[in-house]
């Protein structure tokens, strides 16, 4: 399921936010491409948006059926690894914020 079609709430919300450095660019789109890829297998994952400016600051959100989803995403060993790599060399910043979505709605220009 995409993040445009959501279903109705209550859900999760898991945003991202964080600065890049400079180091291994190459290395870092095939391992977040994995990560999407491994999200997308794991039960209770509903979608995931994610942007990044000039500046290398990007703000991804994922949304989950429930924290159980969530908790058990967070303790994938590949996503531990991917998260040390970040750590590591990848991110110069993060922080990350988990919040519910009572409420939604969205509208398209026709």
């Amino acid at each position: 399921m995409s993040a445009q079609n959501l279903p109705n709430p209550p859900y999760y919300a898991v945003i991202f936010i964080n600065q890049r450095t400079e180091d291994d660019e190459e290395g870092y789109g095939m391992t977040a491409d994995r990560m999407v890829e491994l999200a997308q297998q794991q039960d209770g994952y509903l979608g995931i948006e994610s942007v990044r400016d000039d500046t290398g600051k990007g703000i991804t959100v994922s949304y989950w059926k429930d924290m159980d989803a969530i908790q058990y995403w967070k303790n994938s060993v590949e996503h531990q690894d991917a998260r040390a790599k970040g750590k590591l060399d990848w991110y110069q910043d993060y922080q990350l914020q988990i919040a519910k979505v009572e409420h939604g709605y969205r509208w398209i220009k026709n």
